[in-house]
Formats: structure tokens, C-alpha cells, sequence
């Protein structure tokens, strides 16, 4: 059994990630400065350090083992938010990521699979958007991204073999649910269970591409399993063309009371719409998202409806 190293472990998709690794026999060091993570989200046996990524102090204290590879999820992860405090963002977006390169070089790891995002394509036509079409991110988010992607290009020549992931919508449970400004399916869920009301800063003509998390911890495996993965970008998403109106419907129905819903303001850096071409995913990591938007949102609601009663 193999030595990972986890950031953002007590995050929804850093937490998931774990818990796989840590099912299938490995150990799991875990980092998180839990602003947005939860103690509670850490799965048991993960060794844990509370810490900023950026905080060059953080890697005086890990554990000198020759990782596996690291699993960078850490990291702000809202476009909105990102204009708050575009200075923090970058920090812990990219720089955050050369510390953690660099720390790979320091202890001998060769394999690092980034979670990236899909902000960094920014505005694009109404069509399946590929790894290699343009990039313009729309947000600090998104650049803060993008650059870091290129951080891992640069340390392929020292000998740290990358992937980033570039996820579409993630959604599913264990997402934050008390952070409304982050994540559209949790948001929305959040404001229909707790008031029958939902408010939507948008057209609902805009759409997205949703993926469930057990689809995204499978792409973060493939990538660790695949040795054609190396070096390589790749879009992670499932539902395909969605617009926020079908998303509010489906929601809606699942729900047993009348819920009014509102679409009213904007929201920073927001885009239209976008959604992902799998084929490369597909071909290269054997990436097939198992998972339908219907199933996943009923699976979802009953757990956000259990833990919101049980509050």
C-alpha cells in the first residue's frame, strides 16, 4: 500500500478522495486550513494538518515520505468570491501549488493530479468545449487556475509528472450547504429546503455541465492508475447542456412543497454557459461518467433533507 498526500481533506471533494484512498488500504496525510472544510468531513485515519498550502512553514512540519503522488484539492474555489480578495486567491490557487511542487522535488514524489476547474476556458461558443480550445478565464478564480496549470507544466521537466482535472459542476453529498456563494446545485438546494424559495442572480437560460461526486473521485483514481494520464489535461463533467431553468425544475420536483423561485441580479464573472467534450477523457483516463443529473439530485436531496432535519 502506497503514502498520499491530500489537500483540501476536509472539503467536499478533498474529503472524498480520501476516504477512496484510504478504502483501498493506503495511508493519507491530509492538509486543510479549514475556512470552508469541516473536522467532521476528515475521513478516520487520515493524519491531519490544519494549514494553509501557502504557508511555506506548513512543509517544515509534513511527514518526509515518498508520497505515491499528491492530490491538490485546497484551494478557494468560487469565481464570485474570488473578486472579494483577488491577492488571496492567487496565494492560495498558485502559489500553494509551487510550494506543494516543490515539496514533491524535496521528497522524491513523481506524480501530482491537480483538481482544476473549468473557469479557466472562460467565454465559449455554444458547443462542446475541448481541452484545447482557448483559454480566457472571467474570473481571478480561473487565472489563478490557469497558472497553475502552467506551474505543472513547468516541473514536468524536473521530473514531477502532472495531471490537472478540469471540473465541470461538482455537486453531490457532503458538499457545503452553508456557503451560498459557492456551488449552484448546493446553493439552490440550500435555499429550497430551508424557505420553499429559491433566488437565481442570472438568466435561467444560462446553462452548465453538473458531474456527482462519486464521478469525480473516479476520475482522481483513473488519473493515479492510468499512466497515459501524465502530463495530460482533462475535462471531468456529466450531465452534459443543462440550463439553470431544467436544473430549478428538476430540483423543484424533487422537493414536497411549493417553492417560489426568483431570477434577479448577476453575479462577478459569471458566462452564459458552458459545457464539456468527454471524448479525450474518455479515450485517455477511460473516463465515463456513471451517474445521471435525475439520480444524483435525488440522491443528493435526501441527504441534504436528512442533515438540514436532523440540524
Amino acid at each position: 500500500m502506497a503514502d498520499y498526500l491530500v489537500t483540501g481533506v476536509g472539503g467536499f471533494i478533498g474529503a472524498a478522495v480520501a476516504a477512496r484512498l484510504l478504502q483501498g488500504g493506503h495511508t493519507v496525510v491530509g492538509v486543510d486550513n479549514l475556512t470552508t472544510g469541516y473536522v467532521d468531513n476528515i475521513p478516520p485515519g487520515t493524519e491531519f494538518f490544519k494549514s494553509d498550502c501557502q504557508d511555506a512553514t506548513l512543509y517544515e512540519r509534513l511527514p518526509e515520505r515518498k508520497y505515491e503522488a499528491i492530490l491538490h484539492i485546497a484551494g478557494q474555489s468560487s469565481g464570485e468570491i474570488s473578486f472579494d480578495d483577488p491577492v488571496y486567491d492567487l496565494r492560495t490557487n498558485a502559489e500553494s501549488t509551487l510550494h506543494l511542487l516543490k515539496f514533491a522535488l524535496k521528497v522524491g514524489c513523481s506524480r501530482m493530479v491537480y483538481a482544476s476547474t473549468m473557469s479557466v476556458y472562460g467565454m465559449h461558443p455554444d458547443c462542446p468545449t475541448k481541452e484545447s480550445d482557448p483559454c480566457f478565464p472571467h474570473s481571478f478564480y480561473g487565472v489563478g487556475k490557469l497558472a497553475s496549470e502552467h506551474y505543472l507544466r513547468l516541473y514536468e521537466q524536473y521530473g514531477v509528472a502532472s495531471t490537472a482535472l478540469r471540473l465541470f459542476n461538482v455537486y453531490g453529498p457532503g458538499q457545503n450547504m452553508s456557503n451560498l456563494r459557492q456551488g449552484m446545485v448546493s446553493i439552490f438546494m440550500a435555499m429550497m429546503l430551508a424557505d420553499n424559495y429559491v433566488h437565481v442572480k442570472g438568466s435561467p437560460d444560462r446553462y452548465r455541465d453538473f458531474v456527482y461526486i462519486d464521478d469525480v473521485v473516479d476520475a482522481f483514481m483513473l488519473s493515479l492508475q492510468n499512466p497515459a494520464a501524465k502530463g495530460g489535461v482533462f475535462n471531468i463533467a456529466g450531465s452534459g447542456k443543462v440550463t439553470v431553468g431544467q436544473l430549478i425544475d428538476k430540483m423543484t420536483a424533487l422537493h414536497s412543497h411549493k417553492t417560489e423561485v426568483r431570477f434577479e441580479g448577476s453575479t462577478a464573472g459569471d458566462i452564459p454557459g458552458i459545457y464539456a467534450d468527454l471524448s479525450h477523457s474518455a479515450k485517455v483516463l477511460g473516463y465515463f461518467p456513471k451517474v445521471s443529473l435525475d439520480h444524483g439530485l435525488a440522491r443528493m436531496y435526501a441527504w441534504a433533507a436528512k442533515a438540514m432535519a436532523e440540524k
